[in-house]
């Protein structure tokens, strides 16, 4: 009887020790080069004591990663943003040692850590898309066409105060150009020069590694998630630009697809992907700190 209750309970040992390790365990998220976060439109790193990846830093650093927040223009076009965050790249790397990053951007973030990729990908290791505006957004092109001259300079002015507030008071602002790179004949053009991951369907996935740099997407289709949310009416307001297509309130879930797509159907909108506002998103779902934190750990599981 004692044999078999002690080899009872090696088995249960060994079957608990080939587990994947729990999402709070130390070195969860631990990954071979850092990660870097690179935000979106009117974007910032962080406000006084709001990041604009709300809780996701810490989150992943909590596990053992070490984790890099960037900040570039808060309204340009893809390319200048994309040029700002190399730059930020070659000077983390020269302060860390390590050869390579892990790329996560969020919304127009997206599109510019895929323009680092593209340019240089042996400074890369894995791009992810949350939210990105991949094949562009139709919230966009309704802008384009409906908004007055009057309202981008408004809109450059409100950038730059962002800018100003977090700290980069010298970032050049144009809302015009972040505008036409959105749309979805913006994106249609920068794809044709960058198009590294890229579904070639319309809502398929795309190569999930070209020249060594993985790629990886997830975005909500929720609008509205939380009745205590704020921002949660005016994106389910923007939401009916998209004719009844999935989306999370400013892109559809197809064209956020890059890469290896992880899901295109949480149920967030497009603040809920980076913990916003403040951390008030949907009960019912996976808290968004949680999904940064998986996503982190299947690139330590790549050696990434």
């Amino acid at each position: 009887m004692t044999k078999r209750f002690w080899k009872t309970v090696s088995l249960l040992f060994i079957a608990l020790t080939a587990l994947p390790a729990p999402s709070w365990a130390t070195g969860y998220t631990q990954t071979k080069y850092p990660i870097v976060l690179v935000h979106g439109l009117f974007g910032f790193d962080s406000l006084g004591p709001v990041d604009y990846f709300y809780g996701i830093a810490s989150g992943l650093q909590s596990g053992g990663a070490k984790v890099y927040v960037t900040t570039v223009s808060a309204a340009n076009s893809t390319e200048v943003r994309g040029e700002q965050l190399l730059t930020q790249v070659r000077q983390i790397l020269a302060a860390t040692g390590a050869t390579k990053v892990n790329l996560i951007g969020h919304s127009h973030g997206g599109p510019t850590s895929r323009y680092v990729a593209s340019v240089r990908p042996d400074l890369v290791a894995s791009v992810s898309s949350v939210g990105g505006v991949n094949k562009g957004s139709r919230v966009a092109d309704v802008l384009i066409g409906a908004v007055p001259d009057v309202t981008y300079s408004v809109a450059n002015a409100v950038a730059g105060l962002i800018s100003f507030l977090s700290g980069s008071p010298t970032l050049p602002q144009d809302s015009v150009a972040a505008a036409q790179s959105l749309s979805t004949a913006g994106t249609l053009a920068f794809n044709s020069r960058h198009p590294e991951g890229v579904p070639t369907s319309a809502c398929g996935e795309g190569a999930y590694q070209v020249n060594g740099v993985y790629y990886f997407s997830w975005s909500g289709a929720q609008p509205y998630t939380n009745v205590f949310d704020i921002s949660d009416p005016v994106l389910a307001l923007t939401a009916l630009a998209f004719n009844g297509a999935k989306n999370d309130g400013l892109v559809s879930s197809c064209s956020s697809h890059l890469g290896r797509v992880i899901r295109d159907d949480y149920a967030m909108n497009h603040l809920d992907e980076v913990n916003q506002m403040i951390g008030i998103t949907n009960l019912f779902e996976t808290s968004p700190v949680t999904v940064f934190r998986q996503q982190a750990n299947r690139l330590q599981g790549l050696g990434l």
